[in-house]
């Protein structure tokens, strides 16, 4: 069982930085999807897809899928880069 382990990225449509801060364990799909015969549906036998663990740190998360033998990939957060200007810079 492999899964992987990052933190919230801040909702797009959004500015404020809600659930952030919590990381997230997801594991990774065993099987590709393939579309139902009848309905045509996109569906696997793999359950583990559904689940998802939050945390409030890295380590938790970490901490967790080592007590439970699952191999994980830990995707870090870059640093948010803040572009500072003033407010008059805009009509320079």
């Amino acid at each position: 069982m492999q899964a992987r382990i990052y933190q919230r990225p801040k909702n797009a449509m959004q500015s404020g930085r809600a659930r952030t801060d919590q990381w997230v364990l997801d594991f990774v799909p065993a099987e590709a999807k393939k579309p139902d015969p009848l309905m045509g549906w996109a569906g696997s036998g793999d359950t583990q897809q559904q689940v998802q663990l939050k945390f409030e740190s890295c380590e938790a998360a970490q901490a967790y899928a080592s007590k439970h033998g699952i191999d994980v990939i830990v995707h870090k957060t870059p640093p948010r880069a803040l572009k500072i200007q003033a407010y008059a810079d805009n009509f320079k």
